[in-house]
């Protein structure tokens, strides 16, 4: 491996098939892909601008090319979710899983993007990440929106859209920021139960279930390129953070 961001061989083979190209005209065997996600992982990983790619890699306008056609393809998607079933199987659990722990996270935006909002009480301009996690941490959904929607109302939509994704979840836990509305959601709507973990006055405590999710946000906080959020599109902030998980997950799978 050139770098300590590079996919080992191990880890290329079990998602290599994602990333075979549609057809065979024009340079699409120019550059090995990869060396394209390699360079995405660089990229991520060390919290740099995409011109600032070495030149050992593909060029940066080739390496975001793929970036944003795998990105409006669903790749991302489809190879974490396909690495989260090879990971719970490799640990003795059922491919999909029956329990969601959700959480948000707010963070501020570099520029002017869409989906911005402002958090009064944390003094945060920018955008909340709101994700889903299984019992073990695999990321299952992700949703980056403005950071000034409340949790309870935003967290019906994705919620939803765990659901959506994985029919096998059955039950969901959250804070208590979650309380009200995405309750009576989850209940009327998704006919399922979404546990409230109170906290604890007085003392500091580790809450059951919740250290799940936050272990999972500081997995995520080890790339530079999310320490702060640099994307335009929420979309594109949704994969970079999609793409993050996926080399923490291949990690343990290899």
């Amino acid at each position: 491996m050139a770098y300590k961001t590079d996919l080992t061989d191990a880890m290329w083979d079990l998602i290599k098939h994602f990333f075979a190209p549609v057809n065979k005209r024009g340079n699409s065997h120019k550059h090995p892909k990869r060396a394209i996600v390699n360079a995405i992982l660089y990229l991520l990983e060390g919290g740099i601008k995409w011109r600032m790619l070495p030149n050992d890699f593909p060029p940066w306008k080739t390496v975001y090319d793929h970036f944003s056609k795998w990105n409006k393809a669903g790749v991302w998607e489809r190879v974490l979710s396909f690495v989260n079933k090879y990971y719970r199987k490799k640990v003795g659990r059922l491919a999909g899983p029956s329990y969601g722990i959700i959480d948000s996270q707010s963070v501020k935006t570099q520029y002017a993007s869409e989906e911005r909002g402002i958090v009064g009480n944390k003094k945060i301009k920018g955008h909340k990440r709101h994700i889903v996690v299984d019992i073990l941490g695999n990321l299952l959904h992700v949703v980056v929106h403005a950071a000034n929607l409340s949790d309870t109302k935003s967290g019906c939509d994705v919620l939803e859209g765990a659901v959506d994704k994985c029919h096998s979840l059955e039950a969901f836990s959250g804070d208590a920021g979650y309380r009200g509305t995405a309750v009576k959601f989850t209940s009327e709507t998704l006919g399922m139960t979404l546990h409230i973990s109170e906290k604890i006055e007085g003392k500091w405590a580790v809450l059951p279930k919740r250290w799940v999710v936050e272990r999972t946000f500081a997995w995520l906080g080890k790339f530079r390129r999310l320490s702060k959020d640099f994307e335009m599109l929420a979309a594109t902030s949704e994969n970079m953070i999609r793409i993050a998980m996926l080399k923490i997950t291949l990690a343990k799978c290899v």
